[in-house]
């Protein structure tokens, strides 16, 4: 039985520039940086927020041994795109925290706006990874499906 997701894989281009972005501008931390010579000097790098030390963001070089050279291209073409969204991230105050990440640099790709579930907002990574930040509201999905299918 599956009882907790523990990793999520985000492709870079750059590992240093990912650490930084990650560590500094949205305030997680290193969960684990490592060489490993015995899988062809392949780098183990996983950062997450401070307050789920079980949940960790692996930064992956988008590089043979991980990937294929030519899937590894593809695959960062659809990143660099904005077209990978890795997950989201929940707060308790989407546009506080959105004026905070821009001040640090963080370029949104949607302002904070209100929907059904919550004030939503996007950002992106320097590689283009699309991230949802939502500060989310108890709702009832019947309903708002009721709603639609009524004309609402």
């Amino acid at each position: 039985m599956i009882d907790a997701l523990s990793h999520v894989n985000v492709w870079v281009d750059d590992q240093d520039e990912a650490k930084t972005f990650y560590t500094e501008k949205l305030g997680f931390e290193v969960r684990q940086d490592a060489t490993l010579e015995e899988f062809g000097g392949y780098r183990w790098l996983a950062v997450g927020p401070p307050g789920q030390p079980d949940v960790n963001v692996i930064l992956s070089a988008a590089t043979p041994p991980a990937i294929d050279s030519e899937i590894a291209k593809q695959v960062m073409e659809l990143v660099h795109k904005g077209a990978m969204g890795p997950g989201i991230f929940r707060t308790e105050d989407c546009r506080k925290t959105a004026k905070e990440l821009q001040d640090r640099g963080v370029e949104l790709t949607q302002e904070p706006d209100e929907r059904f579930y919550g004030v939503d907002a996007g950002f992106r990574d320097p590689f283009g990874n699309e991230w949802r930040l939502v500060q989310p509201i108890e709702y009832d999905l019947e309903a708002v499906q009721g709603a639609r299918a009524n004309g609402g």
